[in-house]
């Protein structure tokens, strides 16, 4: 241990133009560059939907966080339940060993879900939640090794997920002669026609008997541009899974939890998966955890009959007590009046929009609003 290691800060030590700097030279930020080439905003608290910043202003955080604060900062609900599950254990390991919060957790899921999903597996990231998917598929269905998904999709920044992302217009062109080569469909339209339908049908038979799975997020492709999609495409790529023995997995990281206006976007198709990714919104924003879930029919058919994974921190004790509590609020029920208004103000607030030079589109799905523009953005 160093020496010259400063001591503990507390929680009310100042911010300072000496820290942002050393952030700017040693830490590395989301897809950026070292040393970082433009200086981030300091946040020193944030309560409601505000955050502070180090010079005092306030700014409102229409990103929630990457779409994961859906009760908002500081929600007395959600500090409490960390309070208290702090009182009694942070973290023991999930090998051999079990706890309330994570058994009452895996419930409350497989409760709200859709029905048929009865098994969970908890994970740590989006990223793990969709890695796990890919493993229950492989293992599921021995013998075919890829798996079929829509140009424009993102699944995650681990290997496997990244080899399902958009392999052209995605963030990790960088590693495609690395990663594992999958069958991609064109990106979804905004209203099904019979041209996508059967170039759905034309590819999805030609590569059937080597795909294990067919995997999308469901009606709303988030970081590959927030693009809305046909719900009925959901539909079609599940009647050619069951036509062809693929399971569907479906990647509710960003949309699941009401963010669309129903609790999981698979909904607006009225279809179940196979396989279903949850995450971001789990624990309300406060702790890292994800979760897979899937149908008896998949977690029998496992070669070898163990799932092959096990992260250190999976299920976690103070992330799974935080998450009981925000999914708590959510069935509830009122989080359906909230986005029922929130996507009022964004269609009322947005529209305006439209006019303005250099806008192509503006849509809105529950308390998703988008503007698009046309050309490139510094």
């Amino acid at each position: 241990m160093r020496e010259d290691v400063e001591p503990a800060a507390g929680a009310a030590s100042p911010w300072t133009d000496e820290l942002l700097e050393y952030d700017r030279r040693h830490v590395w930020h989301p897809y950026g560059p070292m040393p970082g080439a433009s200086a981030p905003l300091p946040v020193i608290s944030a309560e409601g939907v505000r955050l502070r910043l180090a010079d005092g202003r306030e700014l409102i955080d229409g990103m929630a966080s990457w779409w994961c604060a859906v009760h908002g900062y500081r929600h007395p609900v959600l500090d409490a339940a960390a309070h208290g599950q702090l009182d009694r254990m942070a973290h023991v390991m999930f090998a051999g060993l079990t706890h309330e919060p994570a058994v009452r957790l895996a419930r409350r899921l497989v409760e709200l879900s859709p029905a048929g999903l009865e098994h969970v597996f908890f994970a740590d990231s989006g990223s793990v939640a969709v890695e796990v998917a890919i493993k229950l598929c492989l293992q599921a269905r021995p013998g075919r090794r890829r798996l079929l998904t829509v140009r424009g999709g993102y699944h995650g920044d681990t290997f496997g997920a990244m080899a399902v992302c958009d392999p052209v217009g995605g963030m990790h062109r960088l590693f495609t002669g690395a990663l594992a080569e999958h069958v991609f469909a064109d990106r979804p339209p905004a209203v099904l026609d019979e041209p996508y339908a059967e170039h759905l049908r034309t590819l999805i038979a030609r590569h059937a008997g080597e795909l294990t799975a067919v995997i999308v997020e469901p009606v709303v492709q988030g970081a590959g541009g927030m693009w809305f999609y046909d719900p009925r495409v959901l539909g079609l790529l599940r009647a050619l899974c069951d036509e062809h023995g693929l399971l569907l997995v479906a990647d509710e990281i960003a949309t699941g939890f009401g963010r669309t206006g129903a609790l999981f976007a698979c909904e607006h198709a009225g279809v179940v998966p196979d396989v279903l990714c949850l995450g971001k919104a789990l624990t309300g924003g406060y702790l890292t955890l994800a979760a897979t879930l899937c149908t008896p029919q998949v977690a029998g058919a496992l070669e070898g009959g163990a799932l092959m994974h096990g992260p250190t921190y999976m299920a976690n004790p103070l992330a799974c007590a935080v998450a009981l509590a925000s999914t708590g609020l959510l069935a509830a029920g009122g989080w359906r009046v909230d986005v029922a208004r929130i996507e009022r103000g964004l269609r009322a607030g947005l529209e305006p929009a439209r006019a303005l030079p250099g806008v192509a589109d503006v849509r809105v799905l529950g308390a998703i609003g988008v503007v698009q523009l046309g050309g490139g953005v510094d």
